[in-house]
């Protein structure tokens, strides 16, 4: 991945990857000015001046709105909402164990 500044989120999802076993491994492709992050064929994840966000189905995506710092996806203000994609804050995205978890949802979804 290409932008520094994205280097803490790539970081915290690898290590949130080593929680998996056996470890999840991941691929980053550049996107739209951003990175899709791919565990196995699908993209799950997105990387971009939004934060971190995960791919999730409609009961996990209204579970996680639910976490205080959570929002939809959007790449800007006159850019659509994304109706699947959720950005994740901070305290989420620093813990390993409970990205992991919203990993876990993100790649199942992601695999249908």
């Amino acid at each position: 991945m290409s932008n520094p500044s994205w280097k803490p989120l790539q970081e915290a999802l690898e290590n949130a990857a080593e929680e998996f076993s056996p470890p999840l491994e991941l691929r980053f492709k550049p996107m739209f000015g951003g990175a899709g992050v791919y565990g196995g064929a699908k993209m799950f994840a997105s990387l971009s001046h939004a934060g971190l966000a995960l791919k999730l189905a409609s009961p996990d995506r209204a579970e996680a709105l639910k976490i205080e710092g959570a929002k939809p996806l959007q790449y800007s203000d006159d850019a659509p909402v994304s109706k699947t994609y959720v950005v994740f804050p901070d305290e989420i995205v620093n813990d390993s164990a409970q990205l992991a978890k919203w990993l876990e949802k993100s790649l199942a979804f992601a695999a249908k």
